[in-house]
């Protein structure tokens, strides 16, 4: 057995807030450390990749992180596994799109827009 963390994540041990498609691929992106549960977390090459269609691939995630156009919570992360929480706000500098992480009716993350103002102030 080795020691450490665990880095992998099977598709089938995966949240199923992320919805993630099965047929893509074995693993799943798994999420840094966090004070929150697995479960709990969302990774920001989830939301990047699988929710908005910005990148199609891990690299060009990274490439966009690495630019310093993903904000949460108005800091810049250019981690891509870096967990956004519930009620996080995730800003996007050139689009100049803002999202909260909240949960939908059946228990996911939902895409809401909501405008500059509503990202400045945190629940």
């Amino acid at each position: 057995m080795t020691c450490g963390p665990k880095k992998h994540l099977k598709h089938v041990a995966a949240p199923e807030h992320g919805m993630l498609d099965i047929l893509t691929g074995v693993y799943a992106p798994y999420s840094s450390t966090s004070s929150h549960k697995l479960r709990e977390r969302f990774p920001q090459i989830i939301f990047l990749r699988n929710r908005l269609k910005y990148a199609p691939t891990r690299d060009e995630v990274e490439k966009i992180c690495v630019q310093n156009f993903v904000k949460i919570d108005s800091k810049v992360h250019t981690d891509t596994t870096y967990p956004a929480d519930f009620m996080d706000v995730i800003s996007i500098g050139k689009t100049g799109e803002n999202f909260p992480l909240i949960y939908d009716i059946k228990n996911c993350f939902a895409l809401h827009h909501i405008t500059p103002e509503e990202a400045n102030y945190q629940l």
